[in-house]
């Protein structure tokens, strides 16, 4: 099982801040988890929400504005430069494309443009990446381009719709049902688990046979797996 930071280490810096993304290297997490979107002027940025208000107080909306103009209120990391960070530091990575958004399948051609543009350096790198998406459209598009998809999952209901490879459930519902697990797995699909904090869901996320946890708390996780396996 592999620790990935989500956000960077945003328990301990400001989330998919160059800081967090560092520090989860200092940290020994073994990946990153990025959420992305593309800003008015086709940028790929590393950004969870569809504005700036929660993290920045600012009610600019990423679709509407260019890059500059985010940057001028607050820090914002390309993925380019994310993913630069990655690959000199050997970490794999956990992309999830954020929807709906009202240039609909551009993040996913933008992605993998930019993962085909550094593809020699990947493959150099030896790192995994996976696209993650709650929408299973987004999926299908990065499977068709032969790329590993996760389709990720908040409600139970929707394990009836895991074609992709592999399947990223919140740690809340195999909390609530612990037998979700044998049923998302099913068919050697990898297990990817959000998000994991302390040691009783790593434990969850452990015996569920989880491939993948991302934590905001990297390297107390990895202290705690370490735990798990002596």
């Amino acid at each position: 099982m592999l620790i990935y930071a989500h956000r960077g280490a945003s328990a301990d810096y400001p989330e998919m801040s160059r800081a967090a993304y560092l520090a989860a290297v200092e940290q020994g997490a073994d990946g990153f988890e990025c959420d992305l979107r593309l800003t008015r002027d086709g940028v790929l940025i590393c950004w969870h929400d569809d504005d700036l208000m929660r993290i920045a107080g600012s009610s600019l909306v990423v679709a509407k504005s260019t890059l500059a103009e985010l940057r001028a209120v607050t820090e914002i990391l390309t993925f380019d430069e994310l993913l630069t960070i990655a690959l000199e530091n050997r970490k794999h990575l956990a992309l999830e494309t954020k929807h709906p958004v009202p240039s609909r399948g551009a993040v996913e051609r933008e992605l993998i443009r930019t993962l085909r543009r550094f593809a020699s350096a990947i493959d150099r790198s030896e790192i995994d990446i996976a696209i993650m998406s709650f929408s299973w459209w987004a999926i299908r598009r990065v499977q068709r381009e032969r790329f590993a998809g996760v389709y990720l999952i908040a409600h139970r209901y929707q394990r009836w719709f895991t074609r992709s490879g592999a399947t990223g459930p919140g740690i809340f519902l195999l909390r609530k049902d612990p037998g979700l697990a044998p049923l998302l797995t099913r068919g050697e699909r990898r297990l990817f688990i959000w998000t994991v904090n302390d040691a009783a869901d790593l434990e969850i996320a452990y015996r569920a046979g989880a491939d993948v946890v991302m934590s905001d708390k990297p390297g107390e996780m990895q202290k705690v797996l370490a735990s798990f396996r002596k």
